[in-house]
């Protein structure tokens, strides 16, 4: 009987024993798993939020103008791009050839998505939430911010993903030289003048803050005084030719693309030919300049940043 005892005994603490050796090996094996997830994801901080990504990030799908023309800037081949009336803008086609198109802008098409099956996606800020969810499941989507105010932000981003840290780094570094010293160099010709910039879509006029599209690097970098008619202005906002000849600019940047005034093509010729038009002071001095960059610029990234420096080295020191 004893013996009967010991031996279940024995039984009894072998089945322990092997039940702690399996519980010791499941744990092993869900901390190994644990360890290999975690080596294949990162997580990133991005405009004071965090998002999983793979840990190496091979495709990127540059799903908006803004992250399109930091990708330029940087020297890097997204695997997909939005497209503009059917194709990639032409002042990108060069630096972005050989990109999948996905459709138009605020129009992803998820099925070319899921073909390309990218990394992550830079989707617009400008976005409906119900959007950038959709493409949520196709991969970790990042509204890449449109404000101007971010454009650093937007750079290091992408820069880190794709492994181009250190010359994100150099081109914020060169521009703000460049911008501190155009600063100087017009400081005396521009000083209580009155510098404005306007956007012609749909046939109207339209006026934007002074933190936003290309009202950044003229009032914020170039250091040019902002127009007391345009402090008051949240959002873009739409100004009619009267109040525009009220303002009476000295020096006035027009932005006009075809693709934005499909049903009012001679908008800008019109405008031209108006006597209130006429009577603007920078019109009269001939020191209105019509789209000194491309008119599809974002204006608020590195790449809008750079073309309209150099566009206002040009116009504002006449």
């Amino acid at each position: 009987m004893k013996k009967k005892i010991a031996l279940i005994g024995m039984s009894t603490l072998l089945t322990l024993g092997l039940a702690a050796c399996n519980t010791e090996k499941t744990a092993q094996q869900s901390d190994s798993k644990a360890e290999e997830t975690s080596t294949k994801e990162q997580t990133i901080k991005y405009l004071g939020k965090e998002y999983t990504l793979p840990a190496n990030v091979d495709k990127i799908a540059a799903a908006s103008l803004e992250s399109m023309e930091d990708s330029a800037v940087l020297g890097i081949k997204p695997a997909a791009t939005i497209t503009v009336g059917g194709k990639t803008p032409e002042y990108l086609a060069k630096d972005l050839d050989g990109a999948t198109g996905i459709g138009e802008k605020m129009q992803p098409d998820e099925e070319t998505l899921l073909n390309v099956d990218p990394d992550v996606i830079l989707w617009t800020s400008k976005s409906p939430e119900n959007v950038t969810e959709k493409l949520n499941k196709v991969a970790t989507t990042i509204p890449y911010s449109h404000v101007s105010a971010n454009w650093k932000d937007n750079l290091l981003l992408l820069g880190g993903l794709a492994g181009k840290t250190d010359k994100a780094k150099k081109v914020i570094s060169d521009y703000e030289k460049e911008a501190a010293q155009l600063k100087e160099d017009i400081s005396g010709s521009v000083k209580d003048k009155k510098v404005l910039l306007v956007r012609v879509r749909g046939g109207n006029l339209y006026v934007y803050p002074q933190d936003v599209y290309f009202n950044s690097s003229l009032y914020n970098d170039f250091g040019i005084k902002v127009p007391e008619e345009i402090k008051p202005v949240k959002a873009q906002e739409l100004v009619s030719l009267e109040k525009l000849a009220d303002i009476n600019p000295d020096y006035l940047f027009v932005q006009f693309a075809d693709s934005e005034n499909a049903k009012t093509p001679k908008a800008l010729e019109d405008l031209q030919k108006n006597p209130i038009w006429k009577s603007i002071k920078a019109v009269q001095d001939d020191k209105v300049f019509v789209n000194s960059v491309d008119p599809l610029l974002q204006g608020g990234t590195a790449y809008s940043k750079q073309e309209f420096l150099k566009a206002a080295k040009k116009d504002l020191t006449k």
